[in-house]
């Protein structure tokens, strides 16, 4: 007789659980997972707007590497699955002080529009930025984004003792972002759109380090709209997994972790099921667990975010609007004045900014057709907010009123048919335990990222995946977290 398989429960249905499904399947494992929702996906939710859906929650596809070798591990070929177009055009970017700058993922072509937008200096540094950006990307793309999160001490062992110095300084960890962009570029819009970056990993320019210039690399590596949006992407990875055997049950929240002689056993559902397992991987945000919102057993298996070191979340607004006056692009990116500003009124005065930062995508818009739409088309709009929505009520309508005014005074006409607000209080309740958060802790700090958990827990048999562990948040680094953990997972039960 064989050895029996070894049986695996993934608690959400997000992107990195949607991935461990999939590597835990294709290695023989009996897969089966537990969605509370209706649908899988996790954040790349869809939000009906009248007769519509939109993306409601990542819309920007990079790292296409990722899923390629997803799918290839598992025989398949993702440009298959999928239809992509990958955008010559990154984003528009526009300021209420005067101004408008398209980013291409070409270098040269990028270094042309600076140069047209704020000189030959800013272009030359732009050259020099887009090649930091990529050697840093390039050290860590395979001990670290591809690894197991590291302790300090690892760090030191994969590097190298004496090659540690050269190392800091390619990286550049004890500088902030902020301050490094100086380095590069005179005209402060420019500082501005750069230190942008910050925020997909829901930081403050102002306090990450450098080293999160990786993510302009990443984009810059290839920027893909997809057909049917992200959603399409949360369908393919599903589909995947149960094309591996792995079994979806929806609608089935978990009460808790059962746990024996300090290893997890199995799950108890909401309605009192119970169901056995050898590796159980929670795909969901660590705090969580900490709350204790899986039972007692899995308590001390995470890790609380402290309030102040809790990420963003936002004030989402989902349209169907006519657009007038400015030439939107698919991916656009409204700038007012005193960037400094807006995060103090965040991270310092928990408070909506005054004057936000409004990113803009336009989901009809893009492909191989990067033309208007006749009439109404699909827009979502998102703004940064502090992650208190569990104790704090923020007004949503006005985030939206200061939104519009921004755009209007960059030249964009909104003429509204139907609209669905979000505020952090919704994403509080949609994601229990982190006040709204949207991309687990912070990244502040010289140590930030290597703060965030790792796949395996104290609780033998119990692994994490998601955004709010290693290596970080956004939906490639979810999946990536998710095939790390089905690796360690299947590593201890060899």
């Amino acid at each position: 007789m064989g050895q029996p398989k070894m049986r695996a429960i993934v608690v959400g249905a997000g992107a990195g659980g949607l991935a461990a499904a999939i590597d835990l399947a294709r290695a023989g494992a009996d897969v089966t997972v537990i969605e509370k929702g209706d649908a899988a996906g996790g954040k790349m939710r869809r939000q009906p707007v009248g007769n519509v859906a939109l993306d409601a929650g990542p819309t920007v596809f990079t790292m296409r590497w990722i899923f390629d070798e997803l799918f290839a591990d598992a025989g398949k070929d993702f440009g298959e699955a999928l239809s992509l177009n990958r955008a010559r055009l990154l984003a528009r970017h526009a300021w209420r002080s005067g101004g408008r700058l398209d980013l291409f993922s070409d270098v040269e072509e990028s270094a042309a529009a600076i140069e047209a937008f704020s000189g030959p200096d800013d272009a030359q540094g732009y050259r020099r930025f887009a090649a930091r950006s990529a050697s840093i990307f390039e050290t860590l793309r395979d001990p670290f984004i591809k690894d197991q999160r590291p302790s300090e001490l690892e760090v030191v062992r994969r590097v190298g003792l004496f090659d540690m110095p050269a190392f800091l300084a390619n990286i550049r960890p004890m500088t902030t972002l902020w301050a490094e962009l100086h380095r590069f570029f005179r005209d402060p819009r420019l500082i501005q759109l750069f230190g942008r970056y910050a925020t997909y990993v829901g930081s403050s320019p102002f306090q990450t380090p450098a080293t999160i210039m990786l993510v302009a690399h990443a984009e810059r590596d290839g920027v893909w709209s997809v057909d049917g949006g992200m959603g399409a992407v949360a369908k393919a990875l599903q589909g995947l997994a149960s094309d591996l055997g792995a079994s979806f049950s929806f609608g089935r929240g978990v009460k808790q972790i059962i746990a024996d002689q300090g290893r997890a056993t199995g799950v108890e559902l909401d309605d009192g099921d119970k169901v056995e397992a050898d590796a159980i991987i929670f795909n969901g945000d660590v705090s969580a667990l900490a709350a204790g919102l899986l039972g007692e057993n899995a308590k001390r298996a995470g890790k609380q975010t402290p309030r102040a070191k809790r990420s963003l979340s936002a004030v989402t607004a989902c349209l169907v609007a006519r657009a007038r006056g400015f030439p939107l692009a698919h991916h656009t990116v409204f700038f007012d004045e005193d960037y400094p500003a807006e995060f103090r009124r965040i991270f310092d005065a928990r408070a909506l900014p005054e004057k936000p930062t409004v990113y803009l995508c336009a989901q009809d818009r893009g492909g191989a057709n990067d033309a208007p739409p006749d009439g109404a088309e699909r827009i979502f709009l998102l703004t940064n907010a502090p992650p208190d929505g569990d104790i704090s009520d923020f007004d949503a309508d006005a985030a939206y009123a200061r939104a519009l005014d921004l755009m209007s005074a960059c030249g964009l006409s909104l003429e509204v048919e139907d609209a669905a607000l979000t505020s952090p209080t919704d994403f509080a309740e949609r994601y229990p335990a982190t006040g709204g958060a949207l991309y687990g802790q912070t990244s502040h700090g010289m140590m930030g990222t290597l703060a965030r958990a790792g796949a395996a827990t104290k609780l033998q048999g119990l692994y994490m995946a998601g955004g709010s562990v290693h290596p970080g948040p956004g939906v490639p680094m979810a999946v990536m977290s998710g095939r790390l953990a089905a690796r360690r997972a299947l590593a201890d039960l060899a």
